[in-house]
């Protein structure tokens, strides 16, 4: 009930004018987000990239309305993805549809998208579609699936999540055509008729699909990123991965900045893939609330804060 409640103020305005104007709230979201301008981000990753860690950069921004509104964060990006190369940094970057437009006109979205893969192609750089509530599942894929096969863009990944009901199918012809996909567990809040309501039930769902992916990648046919926090189930990931003499450069596993450091530091150490997801900008309230949701311990981490003051 709780993580309901946060997710359903992660969508209200009146909430987002009270907590981006609190300046605690700012700085315990600094621990999630790299900060609100780029070159943040990018001090972020050069320090990730030290430790042998590559990243994915996302410009926080989604629900745009306004078609100079997407247009601008289009340019955002082409501005990331010339500062990345520009810092020969190791790392994607990350975006959503509605951010783009995919709410006022598809066409329009599709073109900014063609414009970011074109100028990330030009620097050996690949762009994961980030997946938004289920009601934008099937226009995501469908624009991926555009993208991909009918203009070639083939630095374009996606995300599927484990949470959704629709998510076997949809990883079973991602394996089978070797789509690029980012496996995570799901943080919007979604009705029982779409997703699985119980934790259990997702876990299960999760590990049923990364071995799906694995086993692909195996093949050939494609490069996941296991993205989960969930010690278990990176330890599956491992064994399962060992078992069936699947190289280790065959997939990556993926958190977010913030999250479990240790543990990414470990994985990299051992010489698994570790990517991070590096938020940054001046929209963080709607990822912040998301994180807050996803775990107890980042929310008493936040209120914890509060006490203090």
């Amino acid at each position: 009930m709780l993580r309901a409640f946060l997710l359903s103020l992660s969508q209200a305005r009146w909430a987002k004018s009270i907590v981006t104007h609190m300046g605690l709230a700012r700085r315990v979201a600094l621990r999630f987000v790299a900060g609100e301008q780029l070159a943040d981000a990018l001090a972020v990753v050069q320090t990730l990239n030290a430790k042998g860690i590559t990243a994915t950069i996302d410009v926080l921004g989604e629900s745009v309305t306004d078609a100079g509104m997407a247009r601008a964060a289009a340019e955002s990006y082409l501005h990331l993805i010339d500062l990345i190369g520009t810092n020969a940094l190791d790392a994607w970057v990350s975006l959503k549809l509605t951010q783009l437009g995919l709410d006022i006109d598809e066409g329009l979205c599709h073109e900014n998208m063609r414009t970011i893969l074109s100028a990330a192609r030009d620097h050996g750089m690949r762009v994961t579609i980030d997946m938004e509530s289920s009601a934008y599942t099937g226009r995501t894929l469908d624009l991926f699936d555009a993208l991909w096969h009918d203009d070639g863009f083939e630095n374009v990944r996606t995300v599927l999540q484990a949470y959704l009901y629709r998510t076997d199918d949809d990883i079973a012809k991602a394996a089978e055509s070797g789509a690029g996909i980012r496996l995570c567990k799901g943080a919007y809040r979604e009705p029982h008729e779409v997703a699985y309501p119980k934790k259990a039930d997702v876990d299960a769902s999760y590990v049923r699909q990364m071995k799906a992916l694995l086993d692909a990648a195996r093949e050939g046919r494609g490069y996941p990123g296991i993205a989960t926090h969930d010690a278990a189930i990176i330890e599956q990931t491992k064994t399962y991965a060992a078992e069936h003499a699947i190289p280790r450069e065959c997939f990556e596993f993926q958190m977010l900045h913030g999250i479990r450091a240790d543990l990414q530091d470990a994985l990299a150490s051992e010489g698994y893939r570790m990517r991070v997801y590096v938020p940054v900008g001046m929209e963080w309230y709607p990822y912040f609330m998301r994180r807050l949701a996803e775990r107890p311990a980042n929310l008493w981490f936040f209120v914890s804060n509060l006490l203090r003051r």
